[in-house]
């Protein structure tokens, strides 16, 4: 039997697809991009104010509106839907059965406890069914769903609970290692320590030599990093 191509494009099913990923805490709103970071400048400009700084200087005039653009446009930018990657699922013609990897994706989030850049890396697999997706299309997943206030076990499931859904595969593995920020530039400021978490769904978790296999090419990527 043929297997018809799904694509997610349209909004309402982008809206259906990420209603069966597990949450980002968020209030809905009707600000454009561009009502949001007018309304972020005089906010930050206040608060700059309030640190002391002197908002004449030609160094920092343009800040507030430069903090509020790369807010809304770049590092936050999976808030908004719009910025989900169009992703096609293609029929499984050639049978492919096997793990599908993709190392060293290079990931970038912000801790939503204290705006602190998180920064790491992650290994994604799956094992087909009835459907594939282009091998960046899991790079994209990722990307998307770091581009928000995060924290790390959120992130990892979503992009699992993404990709699930997307294959119609239960075989999906996600393994995210990850410098915080908030732990380098504050606190106990530890440069050294990372944060290692791995959602494994089906074979991943319950077949043990499946289980050895992708967690070998964690450990793979964790020497190269």
């Amino acid at each position: 039997m043929e297997i018809e191509n799904i694509e997610w494009a349209s909004k309402q099913q982008i809206e259906e697809l990420l209603s069966e990923v597990v949450a980002t805490p968020i209030v809905e709103n009707n600000l454009t991009d561009q009502q949001k970071i007018d309304t972020i400048e005089v906010h930050i400009h206040k608060i700059m104010e309030t640190l002391g700084l002197d908002l004449s200087d030609d160094s920092l005039i343009e800040t507030p509106r430069r903090v509020a653009k790369m807010w809304v446009k770049e590092l936050f930018s999976g808030l908004n839907i719009k910025n989900f990657p169009k992703i096609t699922a293609i029929e499984n013609k050639m049978k492919y059965d096997q793990m599908i990897v993709v190392q060293n994706i290079q990931v970038l989030s912000c801790c939503e406890h204290h705006f602190q850049t998180i920064e790491g890396v992650a290994t994604i697999a799956y094992i087909p069914k009835d459907r594939v997706i282009g091998l960046s299309k899991l790079n994209r997943i990722a990307q998307f769903f770091a581009r928000r206030p995060q924290v790390q076990e959120r992130f990892t499931k979503q992009v699992a609970d993404c990709l699930q859904k997307i294959l119609d595969s239960d075989h999906v593995a996600v393994h995210i290692n990850a410098k915080h920020y908030c732990v380098i530039a504050r606190g106990i400021e530890d440069s050294q320590s990372t944060t290692i978490t791995s959602d494994l769904r089906g074979d991943f978790k319950s077949n043990p030599e499946t289980r050895k296999e992708f967690l070998g090419h964690c450990r793979q990527q964790f020497q190269k990093t």
